[in-house]
């Protein structure tokens, strides 16, 4: 059973923390990979209290400022102290609800800033990727299949290793997966015809029983850490610069450069990535600030045409 714990009262790592936390995510719609982030992030947080004596019920913003000074000592990026500093506001957020504290001491902390114009992941250019893809050719079908359909569709890789056989279908003609995707979305991609043919490929060997989409060869459903190994593996068998650095995000980040650089809309590039904010999708847009985009050339051609008319 599940017991607010009274303000001021006792908070530590184990016992009602863990209920506490468990409470909160279970009342949050969010992917297994965050909750096991926030986990991780609230234990972190009450050990830290617990080595100063601290009461978490009783912090005020000038411990959590503490705590995310001595983040940025371990030289975290900005961006995940940021992440870490926002799960834990959540988490007090929620405290507030249940009247366990009055207050959020999150909220008044002083937060590192976060630039939406970029990011730290090292993306791939469209040749690189076809490199890789390559090689994932070459390496077998399944590696095939998850390295296409990452790249061809942008997927989260928690939303491709997520899959289960029965989340492939048709729709009006289009090969489809349906997933859930951030912030517990149901959402809904089109199979690239390349895509489609590398899947069934797969199929082909991995059969049609029910289950995850796909499997390690004792019939696991494979996660997110084994292809990201898989990637850089595949990635420095390519000859590709920094493989050490790269991770299944940077097929997202090609992903949308890929699809900018070919014309496609920034609200249907938002679309396809799920992305709430488009200052989100523009930051994935590597090529964004390629003067040969600039409008101005378009605005110049247009206006030569009409005098041309």
């Amino acid at each position: 059973m599940f017991v607010v714990p009274r303000q001021g009262g006792e908070l530590a790592v184990g016992g009602p923390a863990e209920q506490v936390t468990e409470v909160w995510l279970a009342n949050r719609r969010l992917s297994e990979h965050t909750r096991a982030a926030y986990r991780r992030d609230v234990s972190a947080w009450l050990a830290w209290c617990s080595e100063r004596g601290a009461d978490p019920l009783r912090a005020s913003f000038l411990e959590v400022n503490a705590y995310a000074r001595g983040l940025e000592a371990r030289e975290l990026a900005p961006s995940t102290v940021a992440r870490k500093l926002s799960g834990l506001s959540s988490w007090y957020d929620f405290l507030m609800k249940i009247r366990a504290v009055d207050t959020n001491p999150v909220a008044g902390a002083d937060r590192p800033f976060v630039s939406r114009d970029h990011s730290a992941t090292l993306g791939l250019a469209a040749d690189e990727v076809d490199a890789l893809i390559e090689r994932a050719r070459a390496a077998g079908t399944r590696h095939h299949a998850v390295m296409t359909i990452l790249a061809d569709l942008g997927l989260r890789v928690g939303e491709l290793v997520g899959l289960d056989l029965g989340d492939v279908g048709w729709e009006r003609g289009h090969r489809t997966v349906r997933f859930v995707g951030k912030g517990g979305k149901q959402r809904r991609r089109a199979l690239t015809p390349a895509a489609s043919a590398a899947l069934d490929a797969y199929l082909q060997v991995r059969g049609d029983g029910d289950g995850p989409l796909f499997m390690t060869s004792t019939g696991g459903r494979l996660d997110r850490h084994a292809v990201f190994r898989l990637l850089r593996r595949l990635a420095a068998e390519a000859g590709i610069a920094e493989a050490d650095r790269l991770s299944p995000h940077s097929l997202r980040h090609a992903f949308a450069t890929a699809a900018r650089a070919e014309g496609v809309a920034l609200e249907d590039v938002q679309d396809a990535m799920g992305h709430a904010d488009p200052r989100t999708t523009r930051r994935y847009d590597r090529d964004r600030h390629n003067l040969d985009r600039d409008p101005a050339y378009m605005i110049a051609a247009a206006r030569a045409r009409r005098a041309g008319a």
